[in-house]
């Protein structure tokens, strides 16, 4: 028999450390394009050699060898630039390392599900805690290549990584891969170039503190106009003074505007970035900068009053509000999404069903209540062989970019959330909760019940509701005779108000003291111990 394992403490999501914001350039001309392909090329050959140096020094790197090649990089550019590549190219570089290990851990897990099948005779059946063994035989062969296949693999991984090797392709490896199956990506062989080419710029630059406008290599002032400091092989092309080069379109941030205003009036440090659209030929400028940590709203403070339980699905988000006693209150709510199509569609239907949550969270002021949720072992080729349909569910839910952003944008609002455990949740919920919510005028989905299940949990309550005890005797030993309590609901001891009116066609029942006057009720020491009392004589046909 399986024992579920104990679950993990409920805890409050941290607020991201920094914040982003991106503009589209407008009204570019024809020489303000050709300057920032200019730039963005020199200083992304700058970054490509950065990156191959940076890969080959692994774990060897060191304070000397970063300035070492800052150094290098400051006699081609300058001082502010050099600082911008080695940053960004520590940062890649340590990205690749967390990608390696998120690769060895699935190939470990692959390995592992494989050996425990071929442990397992042919045509064992399936547990619910593993998988059974391989259909036939001749799959059990193809697995046992494919165990030594992954072997391999997995001891190469481990090896680069005990050694520090990443390996790294400087404008994305998909794009690369593209280049060799242009009818297969639907693309020709110069869009293919401008896309590699404009993926390999390098246009950015950190932002310094008391410096003007928060950046002295790539400015935008109030008014939105946009300037950037030229390096000394382009330096004729300034149209400015001190070797800068204004743009003649300007820009405006619809979002977080007046945010970005206030840094820069007060020259405090603001990250910008240009990026080329190559598919929309649209040229766009992303201004960051880091935000002080949030305070951190203690959990029982959070709970006070209810919270509203979320149920994430691969076409919508499952809410419904709980009070602070863990009852379901109001009718449940869905905030549907679309996860077909491209990324970029992807990401905006997810950040629109985010927005109307939490909108709908902050008329209610209440905190948010999400899973844990992470598929990392769970969306391994080995784990679902037959299961595709499910591995393609599971595959395909955004959970990590969810919560990163539904934590980012909370913080926002001033909303806590309150991740739990999601161990159980899908199996408990529809057997405690999915069946008591239905009625006739309203059919509960398993999600809808998850999210009572998921709100119950970061209240602190136990997910299985509250059953009526067997009836063996009616004294109050017995405990609670109810399903679950009324919100408001009167105790048991106490004074009841007395209902107006005849209750029957009968005459109404004389006055008598109520249940609460403790001078009508025997107790010793009260005035009626000592009151006359006379017992009535017997009938006579008795």
């Amino acid at each position: 028999m399986d024992v579920p394992r104990e679950l993990s403490s409920s805890f409050a999501l941290l607020a991201p450390p920094g914040v982003a914001t991106r503009t589209r350039l407008k009204g570019l001309s024809a020489g303000d394009e050709e300057v920032l392909r200019l730039v963005g090329a020199h200083l992304g050959s700058l970054a490509s050699s950065d990156l191959k140096r940076r890969c080959g020094d692994g774990l060897e790197h060191s304070a000397d060898t970063w300035a070492q090649r800052k150094r290098v990089l400051a006699e081609q550019s300058s001082s502010r630039r050099a600082g911008s590549i080695t940053e960004a190219t520590h940062d890649q570089w340590t990205l690749s390392r967390r990608v390696q290990l998120a690769h060895i851990q699935g190939l470990e897990a692959g390995v592992r599900t494989i050996a425990h099948r071929l442990s397992l005779l042919v045509g064992e059946k399936v547990t619910k805690r593993a998988p059974g063994g391989y259909r036939t035989q001749r799959e059990w062969f193809a697995k046992t290549r494919r165990l030594h296949l992954l072997e391999g693999r997995l001891a190469a991984e481990r090896t680069d990584r005990e050694a520090g090797r990443v390996r790294v392709v400087q404008g994305g490896k998909r794009l690369a891969r593209n280049r060799q199956h242009l009818e297969q990506a639907q693309l020709t062989e110069d869009v293919w170039r401008q896309r590699w080419e404009a993926a390999r710029w390098f246009l950015r630059a950190g932002g310094e503190s008391g410096k003007r406008f928060g950046n002295e290599t790539i400015r935008g002032t109030p008014d939105g106009e946009v300037s950037i400091k030229l390096l000394v092989p382009f330096a004729h092309l300034a149209d400015s003074g001190r070797d800068r080069y204004v743009l003649t379109g300007t820009v405006a941030f619809r979002h977080r505007d007046e945010k970005w205003a206030d840094r820069v009036s007060a020259d405090r440090a603001v990250a910008c970035r240009i990026r080329l659209d190559t598919g929309r030929g649209r040229w766009y400028l992303t201004a960051s900068w880091t935000i002080p940590p949030a305070r951190t709203v203690p959990l029982a403070q959070a709970r006070t009053g209810g919270l509203v339980g979320v149920g994430a699905d691969t076409d919508h988000l499952a809410a419904w509000c709980l009070d602070e006693y863990g009852n379901p209150v109001g009718e449940p709510r869905r905030f549907s999404h679309d996860l077909s199509g491209s990324a970029a569609h992807r990401d905006a239907q997810v950040r629109h069903a985010l927005i109307r949550l939490l909108h709908w969270a902050v008329r209610h002021r209440l905190a948010i209540a999400i899973e844990n949720l992470d598929f990392q072992t769970e969306t391994t080729r080995e784990r679902h062989v037959r299961r595709k349909r499910f591995h393609r569910l599971i595959s395909g839910m955004p959970v990590s970019r969810l919560r990163a952003r539904l934590a980012s944008m909370a913080a926002e609002l001033g909303i806590t959330v309150v991740a739990v455990d999601p161990a159980y949740t899908p199996r408990w919920c529809a057997q405690r909760w999915q069946k008591p919510l239905t009625a006739e005028a309203r059919k509960t989905s398993r999600h809808d019940a998850a999210a009572v299940a998921i709100g119950r949990l970061a209240l602190g309550h136990r997910i299985r509701r509250r059953t009526a005890p067997p009836p063996a005797h009616q004294s109050d030993g017995q405990g609670h005779r109810t399903a679950q309590a009324s919100y408001g609901g009167r105790g048991r001891e106490g004074t009841h108000p007395r209902i107006p009116g005849p209750r029957t066609r009968s005459a109404s029942p004389a006055p008598r003291a109520k249940a609460g006057d403790q001078h009508a009720r025997h107790c010793s020491g009260h005035a009626t111990e000592h009151g006359s009392w006379c017992q009535d004589l017997l009938p006579l046909s008795l």
